[in-house]
């Protein structure tokens, strides 16, 4: 609340058996597998460095959580994770910093797409790869980027909100622009009104997924528009508090089915979300994978550090490698969303943690 793969020897030729064999007794994705079983080859050892964007939201609580779980059964040695407290020059530096301590791999949630370049440059010219996390970098090498479809998350906050509201104003309290997330939620979020929904009015809350920023500027549209019918919140674990505090001193949060609700779909999976669903305060979130992120992180670079490689198709986890204009490559993990007729459901991992 987003490094190169791992330069392998100079390729000698292998012919006809040898290759086969090779790829049949290792199955390396460089042989053409997207398959989970790359992670159980063997190699892949050397320490990893683990680094946070913040640690101001219960999803990123969540994942730092998950880490040394997943390290455990991924077969990973982690150092302990570095929070860059939403600086994406401090992210920079924690890069140079697990660099300097040897690692020989690197999970980054980059803060900012386009910053995180030149992190991902000192770790090329080290050797060292790197995964990223929940945000795709514009530019720089990495050998994988974990992350679900955030065009997705837009588009299923318009669909519910257009299905359900008909037509007034929706407000989508927007992520840091900065971010490819904030970039990809906000667009298709804006498109897909437009395209299907051309009776809703979108208003917008550039955040930059700060708690206060949402606040103040809420509050403020709310005083200019009264009448606003739905809310988009792009990440419920820094604007679900601020928003359904704010709607309170306004006598606006209402209850789901009651005359006047404000119908809210947001963005994270978090418990909070789902408490606040139970409860009629928000309709919707989309259940963004914390214990996913944390797993196929380290998963994918257990295998760079093995000198693995991917290509596009589907995965043995119920994902879908595609490949991003960047070229880099995406695991696009499931992110289902999540009303009062699912919030139960036991496999959702906000049900899960504590």
């Amino acid at each position: 609340m987003p490094a190169s793969t791992v330069r392998k020897r100079s390729r000698s030729r292998i012919t006809g058996a040898t290759a086969l064999a090779a790829c049949a007794s290792l199955m390396l994705a460089a042989c053409g597998s997207t398959k989970d079983t790359a992670s159980a080859s063997g190699g892949g050892t050397g320490r990893v460095g683990v680094i946070l964007p913040l640690l101001t939201s219960p999803f990123w609580q969540s994942y730092n959580d998950y880490v040394p779980k997943m390290a455990k059964s991924e077969g990973v040695q982690v150092l302990k994770t570095v929070n860059s407290n939403s600086d994406p020059s401090q992210q920079i530096t924690d890069i140079d910093n697990e660099l300097t301590q040897g690692v020989k791999g690197l999970v980054v949630a980059p803060l900012d797409s386009a910053a995180i370049q030149a992190g991902l440059d000192q770790a090329e010219r080290k050797g060292v790869p790197v995964v990223a996390v929940d945000v795709a970098p514009d530019k720089g090498k990495v050998a994988m980027v974990v992350r679900a479809d955030n065009v997705a998350y837009g588009e299923k906050a318009c669909d519910y909100l257009g299905q359900h509201i008909g037509s007034g104003k929706v407000v989508q309290i927007m992520g840091d622009l900065a971010s490819v997330n904030g970039r990809d939620r906000s667009e298709a979020f804006r498109s897909c009104v437009k395209k299907k929904y051309p009776t809703l009015k979108v208003l917008e809350i550039p955040a930059k997924w700060e708690s206060d920023t949402a606040a103040a500027k809420l509050d403020t549209l709310l005083n200019a528009n009264p009448d606003i019918k739905g809310i988009y919140l792009q990440a419920g674990g820094v604007y679900l508090a601020p928003t359904l505090q704010t709607l309170k001193s306004k006598h606006l949060l209402k209850p789901a089915g009651q005359k006047g609700h404000i119908a809210i779909v947001s963005n994270d999976g978090i418990p909070q979300e789902f408490d606040a669903i139970r409860k009629g305060e928000i309709d919707a979130t989309v259940s963004q994978p914390a214990d996913a992120y944390a797993k196929y992180g380290l998963y994918y670079i257990k295998a760079a550090m093995a000198g693995k490689t991917f290509k596009p198709g589907k995965t043995d986890h119920g994902s879908v490698i595609v490949r991003l204009p960047s070229g880099i490559l995406e695991d696009q993990l499931p992110a289902p969303l999540v009303t009062k007729a699912n919030v139960d459901d036991p496999k959702l991992w906000g049900n899960t943690v504590g």
